[in-house]
């Protein structure tokens, strides 16, 4: 009972263990925005939804994470860090179980799918807000630009894995029992919901020393950061999104192939960039890495779409996801040294420009494909290259300006 009490009190004053949940923090995120792509075709087979309604399930997932960061911009420093990364795990968990149940309850598999998706959008919101400013806040002994692109890897080894153990899943019970996976993934939420009820938590700015709301919004980085962030969402969810489907459809593969050489690898090479990144960022000037980042963005993509080879048209996927690895975190890392007291409004307000992007680049490659369907997908992903072309003209600017 004694040493219970004792490990009791280790974890609740020891912040190691507020990183690693932070850490199963983005994996559940992952879980949340990653899941559903694998299943899009199954969901058309089965249910027969057309791609157009397909691509709105993509938008109401980043939607419903738009409107939970606004509303936590406002609202998540009065209930406390605490009780809303919690609530975000509940949402989370919640979302993956209706996932494979409502679509068989209700009359209407469609709005099964639409609920599911806007409950744990709820969740991916939450967690995107907040986990950033919670490992910003914890003490650290590394520089916090590193950490924060260590952390956002957790992200990208959560999509690996998703992808991975799900389609062992799909090969060990069937595409028939699909509905079993997200079910089956519940579990992460729910035990990393545990651990966060046990760590230290504290703020990243205290009310007096943060930077009023009103001076923030009026600033010209600001903006530019904002840009950046809608950039870095569209450029990254503009291919993960739909890799899985371009590579059944567009490339003619089987879901197994498509799934671990498509958004399997773009999830492996955007995780080894913010490992990399994390480990070496201390010597490396963080805009000159990202401007780079973006043209090779734009190659990747321009791979993708043109390369006659199917496999080689993969590799684009792949390549997009080095390309677009440090794009999100980088973001954040200049911005918090351009604007070092913006507290959690900022990266609330960071965040719902990211899910914004996130929501822009799929539905910008699904309005592509349906106006074009000639070339389907890939006229798509051609239209989602304007993104990092604009991300490479906006960090040109943020070396010309002064701190907020």
């Amino acid at each position: 009972m004694k040493e219970r009490s004792i490990q009791g009190k280790k974890i609740s004053e020891n912040y190691n263990y507020t990183i690693y949940a932070c850490y199963a923090g983005y994996v559940v995120q992952a879980i949340i925005n990653n899941l559903a792509p694998l299943l899009f075709l199954t969901f058309r087979r089965e249910f027969g939804i057309s791609l157009e309604r397909i691509g709105l399930l993509i938008t109401i997932n980043f939607g419903v994470q738009m409107l939970t960061d606004t509303a936590a911009a406002k609202y998540a420093d009065r209930i406390g860090y605490r009780a809303s990364v919690i609530l975000a795990h509940v949402c989370s968990a919640a979302g993956l179980i209706c996932m494979g149940t409502l679509p068989f309850v209700l009359e209407n598999a469609y709005m099964g799918l639409v609920a599911s998706m806007a409950l744990g959008a709820v969740g991916g919101g939450l967690i995107e807000v907040l986990i950033s400013p919670i490992v910003e806040a914890a003490p650290s002994s590394h520089a916090k630009d590193a950490a924060m692109s260590l952390l956002h890897s957790f992200y990208c080894w959560g999509h690996v894995a998703v992808v991975v153990l799900s389609t062992v899943g799909f090969t060990v019970f069937g595409m028939e029992r699909w509905y079993l996976i997200p079910i089956l993934w519940s579990a992460v939420p729910i035990l990393n919901l545990l651990l966060f009820t046990r760590v230290p938590i504290r703020r990243l700015v205290e009310e007096e020393d943060r930077t009023p709301a009103k001076q923030l919004v009026t600033s010209g980085i600001f903006w530019v950061f904002i840009g950046l962030m809608i950039c870095a969402g569209a450029s990254e969810q503009g291919m993960s999104q739909w890799a899985s489907m371009f590579a059944e459809e567009g490339l003619n593969l089987s879901k197994t192939m498509g799934d671990l050489l498509g958004p399997c690898l773009f999830a492996v090479l955007m995780g080894s960039a913010r490992a990399f990144y994390g480990k070496f960022g201390e010597r490396i000037n963080l805009q000159r890495f990202m401007t780079g980042s973006g043209v090779l963005c734009v190659i990747s993509y321009l791979i993708a779409v043109f390369a006659g080879n199917p496999l080689l048209a993969l590799g684009g996927c792949a390549l997009c996801g080095l390309s677009v690895g440090i794009m999100w975190p980088g973001t954040f890392s200049l911005a918090m040294k351009h604007c070092p007291q913006g507290g959690t409004l900022m990266f609330a307000l960071f965040a719902l420009a990211g899910d914004i992007g996130c929501a822009t680049g799929p539905g910008t490659v699904s309005i592509a494909a349906e106006k074009l369907p000639e070339y389907g997908l890939k006229a798509g992903l051609l239209a989602a290259v304007l993104f990092p072309v604009i991300m490479i003209l906006l960090l040109l600017r943020t070396g010309r300006t002064k701190k907020v």
